[in-house]
């Protein structure tokens, strides 16, 4: 029986964006998974008809 862990819907888009950012600009792991909390964050209080 193999085990599976649960990810988020959040922690997926939190690492497509993390990996992005770490993928075109000279920013850290640690750096661009900061910079994708705030990015998150902005994106999400846009409404959504706007988006």
């Amino acid at each position: 029986m193999t085990a599976s862990t649960y990810v988020s819907l959040y922690e997926r888009r939190l690492k497509l964006v993390q990996d992005t950012l770490t993928d075109h600009s000279g920013l850290s792991a640690e750096s661009s998974r900061a910079l994708a909390v705030h990015v998150l964050g902005a994106l999400d209080h846009i409404p959504e008809r706007i988006r």
